[in-house]
Protein backbone atom coordinates (compact mmCIF):
# COMPACT_ATOMS: atom_id res chain seq x y z
CA UNK A 1 0.00 0.00 0.00
CA UNK A 2 2.89 2.37 0.63
CA UNK A 3 3.61 2.45 -3.10
CA UNK A 4 0.13 3.89 -3.75
CA UNK A 5 0.52 6.89 -1.47
CA UNK A 6 0.42 10.33 -2.98
CA UNK A 7 1.68 13.37 -1.11
CA UNK A 8 0.18 12.33 2.20
CA UNK A 9 1.68 10.61 5.17
CA UNK A 10 1.03 7.10 6.36
CA UNK A 11 0.16 6.05 9.89
CA UNK A 12 -0.30 2.37 10.71
CA UNK A 13 -0.95 0.97 14.19
CA UNK A 14 -1.20 -2.71 15.08
CA UNK A 15 -1.90 -4.83 18.20
CA UNK A 16 -4.49 -2.30 19.43
CA UNK A 17 -7.09 -4.69 20.95
CA UNK A 18 -9.86 -2.08 20.81
CA UNK A 19 -13.13 -3.48 22.16
CA UNK A 20 -16.73 -2.65 21.17
CA UNK A 21 -17.76 0.71 22.59
CA UNK A 22 -14.44 2.41 21.85
CA UNK A 23 -14.64 5.80 20.14
CA UNK A 24 -11.72 6.80 17.91
CA UNK A 25 -11.28 10.54 17.42
CA UNK A 26 -9.18 11.51 14.39
CA UNK A 27 -8.22 15.10 13.54
CA UNK A 28 -6.09 16.06 10.59
CA UNK A 29 -5.36 18.52 7.82
CA UNK A 30 -6.48 17.92 4.25
CA UNK A 31 -3.96 19.30 1.74
CA UNK A 32 -5.28 21.81 -0.85
CA UNK A 33 -4.49 19.35 -3.67
CA UNK A 34 -5.98 16.28 -1.96
CA UNK A 35 -7.17 13.44 -4.18
CA UNK A 36 -8.33 11.01 -1.47
CA UNK A 37 -7.56 9.67 1.97
CA UNK A 38 -8.26 6.40 3.72
CA UNK A 39 -9.03 5.37 7.27
CA UNK A 40 -9.06 1.62 7.79
CA UNK A 41 -9.95 -0.42 10.88
CA UNK A 42 -9.70 -4.16 11.16
CA UNK A 43 -7.76 -7.23 12.21
CA UNK A 44 -4.73 -6.57 9.97
CA UNK A 45 -3.91 -5.25 6.48
CA UNK A 46 -5.56 -8.29 4.87
CA UNK A 47 -8.77 -8.09 6.93
CA UNK A 48 -10.31 -4.62 7.05
CA UNK A 49 -13.71 -4.25 8.70
CA UNK A 50 -14.07 -0.58 7.77
CA UNK A 51 -12.47 1.04 4.73
CA UNK A 52 -13.46 4.74 4.80
CA UNK A 53 -12.31 6.52 1.65
CA UNK A 54 -13.34 10.15 0.95
CA UNK A 55 -12.50 10.85 -2.70
CA UNK A 56 -12.06 14.46 -3.78
CA UNK A 57 -11.03 13.52 -7.30
CA UNK A 58 -9.85 9.93 -7.50
CA UNK A 59 -10.20 7.71 -10.57
CA UNK A 60 -13.75 8.33 -11.87
CA UNK A 61 -15.07 9.56 -8.52
CA UNK A 62 -15.48 13.19 -7.50
CA UNK A 63 -16.67 14.22 -4.03
CA UNK A 64 -17.94 10.85 -2.85
CA UNK A 65 -17.15 8.69 0.17
CA UNK A 66 -16.53 5.02 -0.54
CA UNK A 67 -17.07 2.46 2.22
CA UNK A 68 -15.94 -1.14 1.97
CA UNK A 69 -14.44 -4.13 3.76
CA UNK A 70 -11.68 -6.58 2.83
CA UNK A 71 -11.52 -10.23 3.80
CA UNK A 72 -8.21 -12.04 3.15
CA UNK A 73 -7.23 -9.27 0.70
CA UNK A 74 -10.52 -9.63 -1.23
CA UNK A 75 -12.64 -6.47 -1.35
CA UNK A 76 -16.36 -6.65 -0.63
CA UNK A 77 -19.07 -4.63 -2.37
CA UNK A 78 -18.20 -0.95 -2.31
CA UNK A 79 -20.84 1.47 -1.03
CA UNK A 80 -20.61 5.04 -2.37
CA UNK A 81 -22.23 7.97 -0.58
CA UNK A 82 -22.57 11.40 -2.20
CA UNK A 83 -22.75 13.33 1.10
CA UNK A 84 -19.26 14.90 1.19
CA UNK A 85 -18.42 17.20 4.13
CA UNK A 86 -14.67 17.47 3.41
CA UNK A 87 -12.89 20.56 2.06
CA UNK A 88 -9.34 20.63 0.67
CA UNK A 89 -7.10 22.97 2.64
CA UNK A 90 -9.07 22.54 5.86
CA UNK A 91 -8.89 20.60 9.11
CA UNK A 92 -11.31 17.71 9.56
CA UNK A 93 -12.47 15.77 12.61
CA UNK A 94 -13.89 12.26 12.28
CA UNK A 95 -15.25 10.15 15.14
CA UNK A 96 -15.62 6.40 14.66
CA UNK A 97 -17.33 4.24 17.26
CA UNK A 98 -16.87 0.49 17.03
CA UNK A 99 -20.26 -0.79 18.15
CA UNK A 100 -19.57 -4.50 17.63
CA UNK A 101 -22.08 -5.24 14.89
CA UNK A 102 -21.33 -1.98 13.08
CA UNK A 103 -19.10 1.08 12.83
CA UNK A 104 -20.72 4.45 13.51
CA UNK A 105 -19.03 7.48 11.96
CA UNK A 106 -19.61 11.11 12.84
CA UNK A 107 -18.37 13.37 10.05
CA UNK A 108 -17.15 17.01 10.18
CA UNK A 109 -20.59 18.47 9.38
CA UNK A 110 -22.18 16.51 12.24
CA UNK A 111 -23.81 13.94 9.96
CA UNK A 112 -23.60 10.27 10.92
CA UNK A 113 -23.22 7.09 8.91
CA UNK A 114 -23.16 3.45 9.95
CA UNK A 115 -21.36 0.64 8.16
CA UNK A 116 -21.90 -3.02 9.09
CA UNK A 117 -19.14 -5.14 10.64
CA UNK A 118 -19.13 -7.54 7.67
CA UNK A 119 -16.22 -9.56 9.07
CA UNK A 120 -17.85 -9.96 12.51
CA UNK A 121 -14.70 -8.64 14.17
CA UNK A 122 -14.76 -8.92 17.97
CA UNK A 123 -11.99 -6.35 18.41
CA UNK A 124 -9.99 -3.90 16.31
CA UNK A 125 -6.26 -4.59 16.14
CA UNK A 126 -5.30 -2.52 13.09
CA UNK A 127 -5.71 1.16 12.25
CA UNK A 128 -4.39 2.77 9.09
CA UNK A 129 -4.61 6.42 8.04
CA UNK A 130 -3.12 6.95 4.59
CA UNK A 131 -2.95 9.17 1.52
CA UNK A 132 -3.89 12.87 1.61
CA UNK A 133 -4.51 13.37 5.33
CA UNK A 134 -1.93 14.87 7.68
CA UNK A 135 -2.78 13.55 11.13
CA UNK A 136 -2.85 16.11 13.95
CA UNK A 137 -4.28 13.99 16.76
CA UNK A 138 -5.60 10.55 17.43
CA UNK A 139 -7.34 9.53 20.64
CA UNK A 140 -9.35 6.60 21.96
CA UNK A 141 -12.24 6.94 24.42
Amino acid sequence: MAGECGGGKEMLATHLDLQPGVCINIVGDIPPDAKDFRIELGKDLANIGLHFNPRFKYAKDTKIIAYNSRNDYIWGNEVKVKKFPFVPGSTAEINITFEGKQFKLKLPDGSEYTFPNRLNLESINFLGITHDFNLRSLSFQ
